[in-house]
């Protein structure tokens, strides 16, 4: 029996990379094995994937000697950043988001060209940026001259691998359903009527599982060197808010209705990140048709077959969407 590769997935417990590694985990006769890194082997998650015979060791982005040695003699790696990750207020003053996220991102470039990975998948995002300019998009600047930082920072990253001469494949993600689980989704109005609220307009929004994500890295994975310095782009569902009102009535078997929002309205809310959330909101309906374009769900499948529809996963999670 030939032994099985080794695919180091950086943020093993979290959304993306533990669902490449519950992915291959569910292919036992594959030709795969995780290899989960996380930075607290300790943590609930990183000890129930132990008690699954994963192999866990602890790594660090911010840490790249940590990752050389979690990378070694691995055949390929999933990396994936995370802006949103909690931080003290001396690491806010530190750096910014984005800066941390480059920075991170070179650190496992680096590493993977020193130990000679043989295939990286690098979670992305597309650098909004030159597609408002061509737009002629009217957007704010956040910080350090980005729109939309965590997808600028993330596509400005793909550099460090491509100069470096990783074998890399770019998978280039989207808006998780999951979003919905946090607030995103339908709300009573003060009438008692459900109410789907999105700064879409009537564009058309692309959207997939986070399980989803993992589980087509490990079909790149599986294609080897023919998803090399490809950019493969996902999503499970694309539908315009009208048509997402759609799914959530028939899921919640009570009429939804869909009104969309001003994306001036949302920079104003004052909740966190609100300009960033609205700059991304003005990506996803601006450039519409480019992104939702570039994701051709009969191409994801390929890799995918498992993909998961919008209308089977609100199905599965109904009872867990908050309404009030």
């Amino acid at each position: 029996m030939a032994e099985k590769k080794i695919i180091a997935v950086v943020g093993a417990t979290g959304a993306q990379g533990g669902g490449l590694v519950r992915a291959i985990l569910a292919d036992p006769a594959g030709p795969f094995t995780a290899r989960a890194l996380t930075r607290d082997a300790g943590s609930a998650t990183a000890r129930e994937l132990a008690a699954q015979g994963v192999e866990v060791l602890e790594a660090d982005l911010d840490d790249e000697g940590s990752l050389r040695q979690a990378f070694d003699g691995a055949y390929g790696a999933f990396v994936v950043t995370n802006f949103w990750a909690q931080r003290t207020p001396e690491e806010e003053k530190a750096r910014t988001r984005a800066e941390m996220e480059l920075a991170q991102a070179a650190a496992a470039a680096r590493a993977a060209k020193e130990t000679g990975l043989r295939h990286v998948v690098w979670s992305t995002l597309e650098d909004t940026r030159p597609h408002f300019e061509r737009l002629g998009s009217d957007v704010p600047t956040v910080f350090d001259g980005y729109k939309v930082p965590h997808f600028d920072a993330k596509g400005e990253a793909n550099a460090f691998f491509t100069e470096l001469g990783v074998p890399t494949t770019f998978l280039q993600t989207t808006m998780y359903y999951e979003a919905f689980l946090m607030g995103q989704g339908p709300h009573r109005d003060r009438a008692g009527q459900l109410v789907l609220s999105l700064p879409m307009a009537g564009n058309t929004l692309a959207l997939i599982a986070a399980d989803d994500i993992g589980k087509t890295a490990l079909g790149v994975f599986r294609r080897g060197d023919e998803c090399l310095g490809r950019t493969v782009s996902i999503a499970g569902t694309l539908a315009t808010g009208g048509e997402l009102a759609a799914k959530f009535t028939a899921a919640l078997g009570e009429k939804v209705v869909y009104q969309p929002i001003a994306l001036g309205d949302l920079r104003a809310s004052g909740q966190p990140f609100a300009v960033e959330l609205a700059n991304t909101f003005q990506f996803y309906s601006d450039a519409s048709e480019y992104f939702t374009g570039v994701r051709n769900l009969d191409l994801v499948r390929d890799l995918n077959p498992a993909l998961e529809s919008l209308d089977d996963w609100l199905e599965e999670h109904r009872h867990e969407i908050p309404l009030d």
